[in-house]
């Protein structure tokens, strides 16, 4: 009988893997990304650096002097083979994040004794790509989905759609639907409020919804142009909640221009883009580019009708000679909120916002290839940024840092480095008597400074 029963569990097995996806080649791999080193102020308390960039422009401005971070990229890859239709790409993946607020977080310390190790997990997903054969892929999950970057300064500007959702994509067309409320508004309002039900009070949300489209055309000369635009909505609450907010939406377009240049050594581009976004859609700051982050107050009727925002950048990379590369970067963003004040209104909790702001920053970097593994990096960046009806916070920062490149390549993307950096900022008087850096909020002071050993890797 039991012999029996066993043969019969085997056909049942045997018939039934038949009609499922056999996985014969699953690839696992290990990806890492961060930054990671020592440093001190000479001139500043206690000798303890700080980021010397300007508040609300986050990286913005360069950064040599950056908090540490790392991360983890593990992924698993296959190659199912579907009753011998052509082959699917699936992945999945996720990134582990880890960084400090305040000061190390590796080595001789504790999460208690440097104010707390933050974990977070901004990637999960998984992709299909070229679903049976097809131009069709498709993914689901929550993901860093961001393209160009101003390496100098982490930017990623015009398209970075990071959040959860999922999208579709045939050739070269996009189709995206976000809903980055319900995971990235936590305690952020307009977004949460309280209702009650039955005698209880409970927390909810509402939910936004972005819907994204992009179209990129190829051109001559591997020239691309893309297009954006963006639907974003977000519902009203009952009015059985502790306070009624109306329903409301924002849009965005924009357009970006890639063109490559050709120089002795390859690589060179230039980038051009620009991107305005109205109505919620007017979110970017603090080194942030989400359009779905808003920005300023909101008018008497607790809506975002008449905010805006509006962004320029311009990236270059000219790799002028086998001894010399040059790297540079101009943004500028102008934003206003829903309120028709020029300098602070009222959020929906009572504090008091700015709701108008300006940004401008411009900076270059310089390569000196000595040898293959020995890079002198040098940096100059002009920050400025101008809250409301206040005067102008501005600054300048020098920096300069003799790298190793172990992998021996001229090339400004070799990874990874190891650098020795020195680095001068001057800020105005405006700036240092409102504390506008990091660092000025611990040494009001007309000079910052920093040197240390850092190094910088991706690995994939």
């Amino acid at each position: 009988m039991k012999t029996k029963i066993f043969s019969i569990l085997i056909l049942i097995i045997s018939v039934n893997s038949q009609s499922q996806v056999v996985i014969t080649n699953t690839n696992f791999s290990m990806g890492t990304t961060g930054r990671m080193g020592v440093g001190l102020s000479p001139n500043g308390e206690g000798n303890m650096w700080k980021p010397l960039n300007l508040s609300g422009q986050g990286s913005l401005g360069g950064r040599m002097e950056q908090v540490d971070y790392i991360d983890i990229l593990p992924a698993i890859h296959f190659t199912p083979k579907i009753l011998d239709k052509d082959s699917t790409n699936v992945t999945f993946q996720m990134r582990l994040g880890m960084y400090s607020a305040n000061g190390q977080f590796v080595g001789n310390v504790s999460s208690r004794s440097n104010g707390g190790l933050t974990f977070i997990l901004p990637e999960a997903y998984v992709e299909a790509r070229n679903i049976m054969g097809s131009k069709w892929s498709a993914w689901a999950g929550s993901r860093f989905r961001r393209y160009d970057d101003i390496h100098i300064s982490d930017y990623f500007y015009f398209d970075d759609h990071s959040a959860q959702g999922f999208g579709v994509s045939h050739k070269n067309t996009e189709l995206t639907m976000l809903m980055p409320a319900s995971a990235d508004s936590t305690n952020v309002f307009p977004y949460n409020y309280q209702i009650t039900v039955a005698g209880a009070t409970n927390p909810a949300i509402r939910q936004r919804m972005v819907w994204i489209g992009e179209h990129t055309l190829h051109l001559k000369n591997k020239n691309t142009i893309k297009f954006l635009g963006e639907f974003h909505y977000v519902s009203p609450n009952s009015k059985d909640a502790s306070k009624v907010y109306p329903a409301d939406n924002g849009w965005v377009a924009g357009v970006k221009f890639n063109s490559a240049f050709k120089t002795k050594l390859p690589g060179s581009f230039n980038q051009l883009s620009a991107r305005y976004g109205a109505g919620i859609a007017n979110g970017g700051d603090n080194g942030n580019t989400f359009t779905w982050a808003t920005y300023g107050a909101p008018d008497a009727d607790g809506k975002y009708k008449n905010a805006y925002s509006f962004t320029m950048v311009e990236h270059f990379l000219l790799n002028l000679s086998d001894k010399i590369s040059l790297n540079g970067y101009g943004v500028f963003t102008k934003s206003k909120g829903g309120s028709s004040s020029s300098n602070t209104d009222e959020y929906f909790n009572g504090n008091q916002l700015y709701n108008q702001k300006t940004d401008f920053v411009v900076g270059f970097r310089g390569f000196y290839y000595v040898t293959k593994w020995l890079h002198l990096i040098e940096e100059i960046h002009y920050a400025v940024r101008k809250d409301g009806t206040n005067p102008e916070a501005n600054m300048w920062k020098f920096s300069f840092a003799p790298t190793i490149v172990p992998l021996g390549k001229k090339d400004p993307w070799s990874r990874p480095h190891i650098r020795l950096i020195y680095t001068l900022a001057h800020y105005n008087d405006y700036a240092k008597n409102n504390n506008y850096s990091p660092y000025l909020q611990v040494n009001q002071k007309s000079w910052g400074s920093f040197i240390g050993v850092k190094t910088e890797w991706w690995l994939f």
